[in-house]
């Protein structure tokens, strides 16, 4: 099978399968999914349920990443799947999906009349600041280049990281993004720049009396009976307005049916479809044909799909044409991969024949992704393991924070691992045996995974898996030389990390 790389490639063949077909989209008016989606087997939705089966042997022989992934076609549920160790009912972190919620929220706001217009200067919402590098372009700084990634605040992706991880080490992010000295005019460059969204989420504060999470609340996720939210704040209490929002898959996949539905939810409309046709339609035209609207991707290929896109593999994808939603979480996979074998499945834009064999086979996937594998023997323990056991390391300085660690173990299934940092100790079994040890001492008191193994007498490998906080670190400790030294090299799945520490024995 040829690999497609890019869901949108795959979207546009499915698209462009589904107009050849002349589409009839479910004429069903006034359904929403309050408390649960409508049910169908995929067939009833044109799907093959043998082929989405197939989705689950890729996941497996390929260790892909992923966590979730959520279809629904027509407002039916066709397929919900959770892998191991994630689960359902635990809320996964969306990354910069977060940027597309504070796009709907922005449109609520100027719905209900608390901005004026996108037109609106940005620093119309912070009369009483003191502004440094102040000029006649940062004057004329708007809403909609906050928007559009045309802020004039920042030259590249790189140049924009940077200037995200300074900003957090401050201690009022929102002056940290106003003081920024204006490197072009705003309207004329795109630039990623996840500030500029930070920038999004005071305005609302600013202009609701309400942070974006309560304002959220009220006007979106309590409406549409989204509940259990995740939304981290800056030290003034503005949350982060273009990552680390943490919502439930399926209450993702509730936001991409009223964006399909013109914003209309329950005989409600919470979202003007003029908000949505504005914000998902094309408002700058990137170099290399990537297609950007406020706070949406629309890639080249298909204008009719539209994204939302996170760091590691989150998608909030939705497709107007084809009446397509789909969700995918993870810590970094390659979504394209996955949609390379939902293609094929897309059978027919009509019912197919029932395929009682096949629904039960991808039934039977779908139990098995979501549990626990088979424990495997536990090899007899290198000398090195009892020699290094309950003993402390000090990490040379690094740029992570982490001050030591220690390994403990004994002759059994687990052993444990100690480590500091400069804000924090935790203490998390491992597993030995093949199966995650699963705790809840990551971020916000959400699960973490730790499973490892001994490749060599002087190896050990650890698999460090904050699954609901988007991060999987890879760290592999060796002792070269005795047990008074070792090398720590930690590789972050999603490229936030990839670092090597010495530590020393504590005498």
């Amino acid at each position: 099978m040829k690999c497609f790389h890019n869901i949108e490639i795959v979207f546009f063949l499915i698209a462009m399968t589904l107009v050849c077909c002349g589409l009839k989209k479910d004429q069903s008016s006034g359904y929403v999914p309050i408390a649960n989606w409508r049910a169908s087997t995929p067939e009833e939705q044109g799907f093959d349920s043998e082929q989405l089966a197939n989705v689950f042997d890729f996941v497996k022989e390929n260790d892909s990443n992923i966590h979730s992934l959520i279809l629904a076609r027509n407002g039916y549920l066709v397929l919900e799947a959770y892998f191991y160790p994630n689960s359902n009912g635990i809320v996964h972190d969306v990354a910069s999906v977060t940027k597309s919620i504070t796009s709907i929220l922005i449109g609520i706001a100027v719905d209900q009349g608390f901005i004026k217009n996108v037109q609106q200067p940005v620093l119309d919402f912070f009369p009483d600041r003191k502004i440094a590098n102040l000029d006649d372009r940062k004057k004329r700084l708007t809403i909609e280049h906050l928007l559009t990634m045309q802020t004039g605040l920042c030259r590249n992706f790189q140049d924009g990281e940077r200037q995200l991880d300074a900003m957090r080490e401050t201690d009022d992010w929102v002056q940290f993004m106003l003081d920024q000295p204006m490197l072009s005019e705003p309207g004329t460059e795109f630039a990623y720049c996840t500030g500029g969204t930070h920038l999004l989420s005071a305005i609302i504060t600013q202009a609701t009396g309400m942070n974006e999470l309560d304002f959220a609340r009220k006007y979106l996720f309590e409406p549409l009976g989204i509940h259990d939210v995740i939304w981290p704040f800056d030290p003034q209490g503005n949350n982060t307005g273009g990552f680390d929002l943490h919502l439930h898959s399926i209450d993702m996949a509730k936001i991409g049916h009223l964006l399909l539905n013109n914003g209309v939810w329950n005989g409600r409309q919470i979202l003007s479809n003029k908000w949505i046709e504005q914000a998902t339609k094309v408002q700058v035209t990137l170099d290399d044909g990537e297609r950007y609207g406020y706070l949406f991707w629309s890639p080249n290929e298909n204008p009719d799909l539209i994204e939302g896109r996170g760091r590691g593999g989150q998608r909030l994808i939705f497709s107007r044409q084809s009446d397509i939603i789909l969700v995918f979480t993870g810590s970094g996979f390659d979504p394209g991969e996955i949609g390379a074998i939902l293609l094929p499945a897309l059978r027919a834009n009509k019912p197919l024949p029932e395929n009682p064999e096949g629904f039960k086979l991808l039934q039977s996937k779908i139990e098995a992704a979501a549990k626990a594998p088979a424990l495997t023997p536990v090899p007899k323990l290198p000398a090195i393991a009892k020699e290094i056991s309950g003993k402390t390391y000090l990490f040379e300085p690094n740029s992570t924070g982490w001050i030591s660690f220690s390994l403990v173990f004994k002759d059994g299934s687990e052993a444990l691992l100690k480590l500091t940092e400069e804000d924090h100790s935790e203490e998390n079994q491992i597993g030995l045996d093949g199966r995650y040890r699963i705790s809840n001492n990551s971020r916000h008191g959400l699960p973490e995974a730790l499973k490892g193994s001994w490749r060599s007498d002087y190896e050990f490998e650890l698999l460090y898996n904050e699954f609901a906080n988007n991060h999987f670190y890879r760290i592999t400790i060796t002792f070269p030389f005795d047990k008074n030294i070792c090398k720590f090299h930690a590789v972050e799945s999603t490229g936030l990390l990839d670092i090597t520490v010495i530590a020393r024995l504590l005498q």
